[in-house]
């Protein structure tokens, strides 16, 4: 038995009858050459034989009694690999948009919490031969690092898979009893004052760096009357309320998704050129691409949008471990400039100086924050927001912009070359879209999935991308 970290129990409080807290990703696989297609049985075997170095596979949640402590994971007694692995296959012709549409699907459809909490598609019938493997794993048994550790391990770095060392047996455990769990989290509990003097003291000792930072949210007293200062002069600043959009509303259970894929090369090509990071130019690119949906909607605000960004908090010890390491800096995200060179430059600064309040602040504070919620509590909370649609009368960012990293190398699925791994993340009440970007040999794969209902022209959201792609380079001579 292994206890959920209060943020991987926060994400478990995500799951609503609109809103799940899983993520996925659709790996386009080429069988290239003379190989056979990648059948069913062949994958299940492979995933089969592979268990042991993918704990989050067999684990499946165990609820504490009222809610009184966060749930445990144990070893499923039940664990059966044929209800995981599944396949089906798109209509001709097995184009892009056709992949799109089903991968949405899929993602709409919650996973079963009396399992292992984990699903993957085998997608036969795309254009070229090619095929897909769509995974959803829910986030609180991973973030995007261990997220792409676990793909990772699945794969090769070659076509023929490699010798795995045999497993010691696997035995599962039994499932505890009300009173077993109740003991533990009494133990559990008692131990919460402690730990929450030592959060506080950590977070009181960074108090005036955090309030002093000239990234944070603009205070107007506190700026005027205690700092003495017109902190609009100095950096840019997220406000404490985020501007109103069409996707910031509450969601309804249908979802559209796109993705696309950018070189590497032209994105580094900018970044050289204008002296910033990959990422500037990833937030720059989503700000441009945004830029032109809302003024499509004739929904531009005056102003920036707030854009949150995961950070990974996973230390050198942590690296190899699943669960969720991560916390989030909040940035404007410069919608509101015309110009492209502009908006990089903005982005730039706006990512600088959200990085500097977040590094005022511990790094696990979110992590910390969050291990004290009881999740019955947590659970009337998330369901009274949603009846109160708070988080679409004051959200406090518009959307999250995930930028993940990942593999480097060729991979390969039984013999299939990755051809691409294109995200898809979560989405929830007061932000219906999403934007993930990941890294994958040479190649910045974006996948934007949203609310149907909200955003139903995502794929408008994607190809703007590629534009402003091209406006970047033009407007740093880099093309």
């Amino acid at each position: 038995m292994r206890q959920l970290t209060g943020l991987d129990a926060a994400f478990l409080a995500l799951d609503s009858p609109t809103a799940y807290g899983h993520v996925g990703s659709v790996s386009v696989l080429d069988p290239s050459g003379d190989r056979e297609a990648l059948t069913l049985e062949r994958l299940t075997d492979l995933v089969e034989s592979r268990l042991h170095l993918v704990p989050p596979f067999r684990r499946r949640l165990v609820e504490v009694p009222f809610g009184l402590d966060h749930p445990y994971w144990i070893e499923d007694p039940d664990f059966d690999i044929e209800f995981h692995v599944r396949e089906l296959a798109l209509p001709t012709p097995g184009d892009d948009r056709q992949l799109a549409v089903q991968a949405a699907r899929l993602h709409a459809r919650p996973l079963d919490r009396r399992r292992p909490l984990w699903e993957m598609y085998l997608i036969h019938g795309l254009q070229g031969g090619r095929q897909a493997l769509y995974t959803k794993v829910h986030h609180a048994a991973i973030d995007g690092v261990s997220g792409n550790d676990l793909l990772a391990t699945l794969m090769d770095t070659s076509p023929q898979p490699r010798e795995v060392v045999e497993p010691d047996p696997w035995r599962p455990e039994a499932e505890p009893g009300t009173a077993q769990l109740l003991a533990r989290s009494a133990l559990s509990l008692a131990g919460h004052p402690i730990r929450a003097a030592r959060v506080t003291a950590r977070t009181v000792r960074s108090l005036p760096a955090a309030v002093g930072s000239p990234a944070r949210p603009r205070l107007p007293l506190i700026d005027r009357f205690v700092l003495r200062r017109d902190r609009g002069v100095v950096l840019p600043a997220p406000p404490l309320i985020a501007p109103a959009t069409p996707f910031n509303k509450n969601i309804g259970p249908h979802r559209r998704w796109a993705f696309t894929s950018v070189p590497l090369a032209e994105v580094k090509g900018i970044k050289n050129a204008a002296g910033v990071t990959v990422n500037d130019v990833v937030m720059a690119l989503c700000a441009g691409a945004l830029r032109i949906w809302l003024q499509k909607h004739d929904a531009l605000p005056e102003g920036p949008l707030v854009a949150a960004v995961p950070v990974s908090v996973r230390t050198e010890t942590q690296k190899g471990t699943h669960g969720n390491r991560v916390s989030a800096v909040i940035a404007p995200l410069p919608t509101h400039l015309a110009d492209p060179a502009q908006r990089l430059e903005a982005a730039h600064e706006a990512m600088r100086a959200a990085k500097e309040q977040h590094n005022a602040m511990p790094a696990e504070l979110l992590t910390d924050i969050a291990q004290f919620s009881m999740p019955a509590l947590a659970n009337q909370a998330s369901r009274l927001a949603t009846r109160l649609r708070l988080l679409e009368r004051v959200p406090p960012f518009n959307l999250i912009i995930s930028n993940v990293p990942g593999p480097t190398v060729d991979l390969y699925l039984c013999g299939a070359r990755l051809d691409g791994v294109y995200p898809l993340s979560a989405i929830a009440d007061g932000q219906g879209l999403n934007l993930t970007v990941l890294g994958s040999n040479g190649k910045l794969n974006f996948g934007a999935l949203a609310d149907r209902d909200l955003v139903p022209d995502v794929d408008l959201i994607i190809d703007a991308l590629n534009d402003e792609l091209v406006a970047l380079s033009d407007a740093f001579g880099t093309g």
